[in-house]
């Protein structure tokens, strides 16, 4: 789109200023994962940004970065990406709920799983790795070796039109999504 989502201005915010002030009302603490040398927007002094180790690696790489970031006592963690401006809290609140029991709570949908719409007990951090130095970069080899709720459209009723999961990869999108929201 011309330039890094998470600097996209959305109403007087940037998208991943919105998302996570959005998540700021359900969950904390925030961790925001950035590529090496990624610009980030101003964010609230409580968040805690980290990079990626290894650059090109895919979302298994930002999931290590952002689990291995959370404090010790901090059991779960709901992943996002910073380009999902619609993103409803009773989405958050409900897939936190569903994980319960879990190591992985993801969407699933005719077979695609959205892993940055999902929950991740920290207690995955050493599998995630193993197949990270495995170079085994798809998500769903997590999905297949730890015990994951796989959840259906259907069980979604905090959002069931999954506005959490539109994601912006182009300019259209990214205006419709600024029209929905209003601005």
């Amino acid at each position: 789109m011309g330039t890094s989502k998470a600097l996209l201005p959305f109403g007087s915010e940037t998208m991943l200023q919105r998302v996570v002030r959005i998540l700021g009302d359900l969950v904390a603490p925030i961790v925001v994962v950035a590529a090496v040398g990624q610009e980030l927007p101003p964010l609230p002094h409580d968040v805690i940004v980290t990079r990626d180790e290894s650059e090109g690696r895919g979302p298994l790489e930002g999931i290590r970065a952002g689990l291995k970031a959370l404090p010790v006592d901090a059991a779960v963690a709901y992943v996002t990406s910073c380009d999902v401006p619609l993103l409803v809290p009773g989405f958050v609140r409900q897939i936190l709920d569903l994980a319960d029991g879990y190591d992985v709570a993801v969407m699933e949908i005719d077979g695609f799983t959205h892993p940055l719409s999902a929950v991740y007990r920290r207690s995955t951090l050493p599998r995630v790795e193993h197949l990270l130095a495995e170079n085994r970069l798809r998500p769903v080899f997590l999905f297949e070796s730890v015990k994951t709720r796989r959840v259906r459209p259907d069980e979604m009723t905090a959002d069931p039109d999954l506005r959490t999961l539109r994601n912006l990869n182009t300019r259209d999108d990214y205006e419709r999504a600024l029209a929905e929201a209003g601005f």
